[in-house]
């Protein structure tokens, strides 16, 4: 089954929740469906469509949290390349680097962690980019938006969320 975009009142986006919260949701009354999957759900007495994006009736305040540091948020910011060789990487085969390794000091930060291939991340070892010879293709920032929003799907996104998704990537 598919997943379902959960936008605040605002239309502004929240997470990706699985059809069954999604379905839990509007039957509460919390959630209105905005956008449907072209399949249906069965239930012994009912047959619905499957959501694609729903929405929060009431407004939920979730504050400027930052997104967390982890390793889906690192390969979703840096789009699945390589930031040496910029080659496009498997989720199972991409590693992340220390930009300053922390041998050298380097802080596991937003800043100095970015996703490479297995070659590139040998080759640098455990010399800054500088010292191994090799440009970073942008520099590493921490994202304003939550970027594993965009790899939830594993890259399919299905077309309808994009305007959400677009609206809330100002990075």
């Amino acid at each position: 089954m598919h997943s379902v975009l959960l936008l605040n009142a605002s239309y502004e986006p929240v997470r990706v929740i699985s059809w069954q919260r999604a379905v839990t949701l509007f039957f509460s009354g919390k959630v209105e469906v905005l956008e449907e999957y072209e399949h249906n759900i069965h239930s012994v007495s009912l047959v619905i469509k499957a959501p694609c994006i729903v929405r929060l009736i009431s407004y939920t305040r979730m504050g400027r949290k930052s997104p967390p540091l982890c390793r889906s948020n690192i390969l979703a910011r840096d789009s699945f390349e390589c930031q040496y060789c910029a080659r496009e990487l498997a989720p199972r085969e991409a590693t992340l680097d220390h930009v300053v390794p922390r041998s050298q000091g380097g802080a596991t930060t937003w800043e100095n962690v970015v996703c490479a291939c297995g070659s590139c991340n040998r080759k640098k070892g455990g010399r800054t980019p500088r010292e191994a010879k090799m440009n970073l293709r942008k520099k590493p920032v921490k994202p304003d938006w939550l970027p594993v929003l965009q790899i939830r799907l594993h890259g399919q996104i299905p077309h309808s969320w994009h305007p959400f998704l677009a609206y809330s990537r100002r990075g």
